[in-house]
Order: structure tokens, then sequence, then C-alpha cells
């Protein structure tokens, strides 16, 4: 009798979000504007990533430390065909759109794969060096996602933020994996993660890696926290 090898099942490709956060819970200082996008205080939450090898050398800054950190950075962009972020985290302001700006990153943007904008107003795409193309969705986070999980051909999709775009997505249920990169400062205020996120989120806690300026936090996030009719106005 001949044996027939089963079909290989497609890989479901993950909604990924890692973000960094002070252990009072804010992404951001107080006072965010254009000139200042993460408010007061809020670079404080990034210097442990600056040193790192594994930040320095794709960004042409050379050689730097080596420790566990390394590590997680350079995962953060494995396996990742697509990025989804909202509007402030591309940035230009409110509005409709100054057709000059054109990202933070100048010409060569570090992501290299397409990018999905969550907007409320309509642009044509951008298509910048080095592989990366930024769309702008109109129509909501699940056709962001939708979009960006076509253009990944089957790798996982990475939420890039900010704040407000995670909030939508992990309120919906949307979100597969969520690490947090916890640095020990207190802002006191500005912008916090989980301000509009229901009670009920299910966190499995998969891995924790210690270093003194910063603890990686990576959770499953649980099927049953997509909202169901009885839950989707909370």
């Amino acid at each position: 009798m001949r044996l027939v090898t089963p079909a290989r099942l497609p890989r479901v490709s993950k909604l990924r979000f890692e973000i960094a956060i002070s252990v009072d819970g804010f992404v951001a200082g107080p006072n965010q504007s254009e000139q200042n996008p993460l408010g007061e205080g809020g670079m404080a939450l990034h210097e442990w990533v600056f040193k790192l090898d594994a930040w320095r050398q794709p960004h042409g800054r050379g050689s730097g430390e080596v420790n566990p950190s390394n590590e997680i950075v350079k995962e953060a962009t494995e396996n990742v065909g697509a990025v989804v972020m909202g509007r402030n985290m591309f940035g230009g302001g409110p509005g409709p759109w100054d057709d000059s700006w054109r990202g933070w990153w100048g010409e060569d943007p570090p992501f290299h794969v397409p990018v999905f904008v969550l907007t409320h107003h309509e642009r044509e795409p951008l298509e910048m060096d080095g592989g990366t193309s930024f769309h702008f969705v109109t129509d909501g986070i699940e056709p962001a996602l939708a979009r960006a999980r076509e253009a990944a051909g089957g790798k996982d999709v990475r939420l890039g933020g900010g704040a407000e775009a995670a909030q939508q997505y992990l309120a919906a249920g949307l979100v597969d994996e969520l690490q947090l990169n916890v640095v020990p400062i207190l802002l006191g205020g500005g912008e916090r993660l989980f301000e509009n996120v229901r009670a009920g989120l299910e966190l499995e806690q998969t891995r924790v890696v210690h270093t003194p300026e910063v603890t990686h936090i990576r959770y499953r996030v649980g099927a049953g926290s997509r909202p169901t009719e009885s839950n989707q106005g909370v």
C-alpha cells in the first residue's frame, strides 16, 4: 500500500508587537509634539538599544555592545514580512497629508518590507530605498492587517506602534505576541499603553530576559482575548 504524505498546512502568520515601556506604564512622556514625539523624558525608554551592536551595525554606526538584549533586537526583525503602524508613528501631523512628509527615517527607512499606515486621509503609496514601501489604509485596522498579511507572504506582521494603534489591535484581540521592554524609570505622565484596553486580556508569559538596563518580557496573547458580541463595547 502506498502511503501518501499529507500536504503541509500553510503557516499562519502572527501579529507581533514590541514596545519599550516605563515601570509606571508609559510608552511616551508628557507634552508630545511633532518636534518631540516621545514627550519629555521619553527618549530614556530607548537609550538601552542605541549602544547595542544589533542596532548600531544596521544603522551604519559601527560595532557596539553585545549583551542579552542584543539577541532580542535581532529577533525583532526576523521572519517579518510586513509592518503595520499608526499615523502618529509615521508622523507628519494630523489632518490632510503634506506630500513633502515622507516619514521620520529619510529615503532608506529601516523596515525593508511593505509598511501599512493607518490613517483617515487617502494618499498614494510611497516607494522608498532599501525595499520599504508605505501604503496608506483608510478603512480600519482589520483591512490593514489583511493587506499586511497578504504582502508578508506567510511571514509574520510586526505592529510598529504607536500606542493608539496598539491599543486598537489589543482591544480587538488581533495581537498574537506581545513583548514589553520594561525600562526602570518613572515618567510620571504621558501616553499609557493599556489606557483603552479592556480588562480580561489573556496574557501567558513565555520568556523573561533581564539586563541591568531593561527587562524583556514576552507574552502569548490568548485566543479568548478577542471580543465577543457581549463585550464588543467594553
